[in-house]
């Protein structure tokens, strides 16, 4: 069932129940209201609305909005009554939930943790919802199970996704494109591409060779959508796709923009921008980095960019060590062969890795002391 049809069908029953006449339109709005969402508009921006593989258990939490919203669309307080009691059994029943896209994103990125003020997710103690701090569900009780999280995401809610991305939602594309993001470490079938080109040529396949084809016609068709998503993304604004794009298509348009509206892995972006020759940015963002407390990111300032400037070198370090980070020190560590740091317990084999410490010239005093200040002043920063 489509979320149209949802809405056709609960229509036609409200009317049967109350004797009223419902605007399709009214429909969509108490559904958005059953999630907690002041319009439809407001939750589509937000999150997708599909129809779910098993039923939602839905929260009532929120359905008593339900006769406020009734009052708001101008319907008689028998009808919000008849409503608040008829509509959130057929959103149960007709498995009809939200997924909160940024999580979702967040999800897919590796980057959420079940941690909303939880030391630990059990989806039996918060079967309801969890929100947001606008009190906007982030995940239904379906969602609490993982249902649409496992490695391959529902049909249905990837239909939610691209029915959401043909609207222009950047977000959408987005998901759609993390999820179909080809893995570094998948290491195709050996002989899948020979099988998937002899069948081009016309051949006929059986057996494993025919799934072999498959597999990387599959992958050829998956790897195409990535990318369209991806570029649907940027173009749209959505800044993690440009930089994905960057890394992953050496697209520098991440770079040309004039402005950056929201945080990111700044090592990161200097990374990339380095792997695309862009010298310049490589210095920018590893120095947002260092202003922002890397001292791995000053470590590199002071050793490949700021060399010539002796004094912004000194406040690197001084900043350093207002963070507990004496970087002019020797940094020697025991590891085994494959890199770990060395257990005794273990034995075997010991090598050395790590780093030399820092060696500047001195500064004189009038110097020594504007670097401090230098320092400080970005450390007061920080804090």
């Amino acid at each position: 069932m489509t979320i149209k049809e949802f809405a056709y069908s609960a229509q036609q029953y409200l009317e049967t129940q109350t004797g009223e006449k419902f605007k399709r339109a009214h429909i969509y709005e108490l559904l958005a209201t059953s999630f907690s969402y002041n319009s439809f508009a407001a939750l589509c921006a937000e999150s997708v609305v599909f129809h779910g593989k098993q039923a939602s258990k839905h929260s009532s939490k929120h359905n008593l909005d339900l006769r406020h919203r009734c009052a708001e669309l101008g319907y008689p307080s028998k009808t919000a009554d008849i409503v608040f009691a008829e509509f959130p059994p057929l959103i149960t029943e007709q498995r009809i939930c939200i997924v909160n896209i940024q999580k979702l994103i967040a999800r897919l990125r590796g980057e959420f943790s079940y941690q909303d003020g939880y030391s630990e997710w059990d989806a039996g103690e918060y079967d309801d919802e969890i929100e947001d701090d606008a009190g906007h569900a982030l995940f239904n009780g379906t969602d609490a199970n993982d249902d649409y999280y496992q490695d391959d995401l529902s049909p249905e809610l990837l239909a939610g996704l691209e029915s959401t991305a043909v609207k222009g939602n950047s977000l959408a594309h987005y998901a759609i494109a993390l999820f179909l993001m080809p893995d570094a470490d998948y290491d195709q079938t050996p002989g899948s591409e020979y099988w998937y080109n002899q069948e081009q040529q016309g051949r006929v396949l059986t057996g494993v060779e025919k799934e072999w084809a498959d597999e990387y016609a599959e992958a050829i068709n998956n790897a195409q959508k990535f990318e369209f998503h991806l570029r649907e993304a940027g173009r749209l604004g959505n800044e993690d796709a440009l930089l994905d794009l960057a890394e992953r298509f050496d697209d520098p348009s991440f770079f040309e923009q004039d402005s950056y509206s929201k945080n990111h892995d700044l090592l990161r972006v200097a990374e990339i921008a380095e792997s695309l020759g862009r010298i310049h940015d490589v210095h920018e963002w590893l120095t947002k980095a260092a202003e922002a407390g890397d001292t791995e990111a000053m470590r590199k300032l002071i050793e490949e960019f700021d060399q010539d400037d002796l004094q912004r070198c000194w406040s690197w370090v001084y900043l350093a060590q207002l963070l507990d980070t004496d970087l002019t020190r020797d940094d020697y560590y025991a590891i085994h062969e494959d890199g770990s740091h060395y257990d005794d317990d273990v034995g075997g084999p010991m090598y050395v890795d790590g780093q030399e410490g820092i060696k500047l010239p001195t500064l004189s005093d009038d110097q020594d002391a504007l670097a401090r200040q230098t320092a400080k002043v970005l450390f007061d920063k920080m804090q």
